[in-house]
């Protein structure tokens, strides 16, 4: 009847339990700096309309 009663009195923890890493927020991850993203190579529309801006703006450089 006790455990009844802290249940009642504190509740159910329904909390993933163990320990937890501390999480690292500093890195980003992101595909626009991979060579067949920059490239367009991977089929995506936006990442080949990309590519074309680099070419272009690469091409005005030179």
């Amino acid at each position: 009847m006790d455990d009844f009663q802290d249940i009642l009195i504190s509740g159910i923890n329904f909390k993933r339990g163990g320990t937890s890493q501390p999480k690292n927020d500093d890195k980003v991850k992101t595909k626009a700096k991979k060579k067949k993203y920059i490239t367009g190579a991977h089929g995506s529309g936006s990442a080949m309309q990309k590519a074309k801006y680099r070419k272009q703006r690469a091409n005005r450089r030179k």
